[in-house]
């Protein structure tokens, strides 16, 4: 990788009235780089994306791509194709002329508007729809052509607004690995916009977590998920049970927190203040389940089970504390012939040292 970065966001901030949409925002992307911008509506990610397409002005702050100012530019300027959530595909026009649509404005000879196209029904697999209107497709099928339009004119940067929401579950799913393999073999750079957590750890090499126009959190999806910063973080990206506690013991191999359920055992210092104020995530496929009440010095909750929901792949237990209070469970259901607990049973949850995530905020 270059030591420069691909794409530089220095500083955008973008105002409307007295609404602070985007503020003070900071990031360098690598080419070839999946990034995804992640967060619930009114975060600012979408109109992070539209200005990086030019359909938005910056109040303040500077765009570079490849070393380039591009942030005045218009966007039929830029090298930068967006594809939009509702697909925008002429409806009156078949798979192949959607596709040649872009490449045709800009006065391609038809000789290598033909062979682009080609290439491109070819990369996403619709060679034979290629005389199809869109309402002849399915929903992956019209996702496709959307991206193959996209990609016709070999954009240095792809831009994806929420680019499966309008598909259902199973075909989203599905399509989220299709598109990585598509983008992988293409090597174009992309930035998604996604509200959909699931979706950004599929897809993405980074991810960055937003809310009030701000960034929260950004790394890996690996970090993003087992190493959470906040406490909207770590509720936002999957499940999680929060409990609340004070600092009781601080070594540099352990610390221990006591909160109202348990006392916590981690696996690691925090160079903190005794009796502060800490917050514990805790997922719920980290805890373990047995029956009967156990004796466990630390990490552990005596429960009683209060719901079941059999997913499949896992079933989720809701566990009534003595406390009154409920957490989540998730236990693997690897053996296809073992008992799930019933309602009503006594349980004992457990878990590693090195399962909590300790939040200060």
């Amino acid at each position: 990788m270059s030591d420069k970065p691909f794409l530089k966001i220095d500083g955008i901030t973008r105002r409307f009235d007295e609404v602070i949409a985007v503020n003070n925002i900071d990031l360098d992307i690598d080419k070839g780089e999946i990034f995804a911008l992640l967060g619930s509506s009114g975060c600012g990610k979408s109109t992070l994306l539209r200005m990086l397409a030019g359909f938005e002005t910056p109040s303040s702050g500077r765009i570079f791509l490849e070393g380039e100012d591009i942030t005045d530019l218009p966007p039929y300027e830029r090298p930068i194709n967006m594809m939009f959530q509702s697909y925008a595909l002429f409806p009156h026009l078949t798979v192949y002329d959607n596709i040649a649509f872009g490449l045709r404005r800009d006065r391609m000879p038809k000789d290598q508007v033909a062979q682009r196209v080609a290439e491109m029904l070819e990369l996403v697999q619709l060679k034979p729809y290629a005389k199809r209107k869109p309402h002849q497709l399915s929903g992956g099928q019209q996702q496709r052509v959307a991206l193959a339009r996209s990609l016709a004119k070999r954009p240095r940067l792809l831009l994806l607004d929420e680019p499966l929401a309008a598909l259902d579950k199973k075909l989203r799913e599905r399509t989220q690995l299709e598109l990585v393999n598509i983008l992988r073999k293409v090597g174009v750079t992309c930035v998604m916009v996604t509200h959909d957590q699931e979706e950004a750890m599929t897809m993405a090499d980074r991810i960055a977590v937003m809310r009030e126009g701000r960034f929260l959190q950004l790394g890996t999806p690996i970090e993003i998920y087992e190493h959470p910063q906040t406490r909207f973080v770590a509720d936002f990206i999957g499940n999680v049970n929060m409990f609340q506690g004070q600092l009781v013991t601080d070594e540099p191999d352990h610390c221990e927190i006591q909160t109202g359920e348990a006392l916590f055992h981690v696996g690691h210092g925090i160079s903190g203040t005794l009796n502060m104020d800490l917050g514990v995530a805790l997922r719920p496929e980290k805890i373990v389940l047995v029956e009967g009440h156990q004796d466990y010095p630390n990490n552990a909750l005596h429960a009683t089970i209060s719901g079941r929901s059999y997913m499949g792949s896992y079933t989720a237990y809701e566990l009534l504390l003595a406390t009154q209070r409920r957490i989540r469970v998730t236990v693997s259901n690897a053996d296809r012939h073992a008992d799930p607990f019933n309602i009503g049973t006594t349980v004992t949850a457990h878990w590693a040292p090195s399962a909590p995530v300790v939040i200060g905020d």
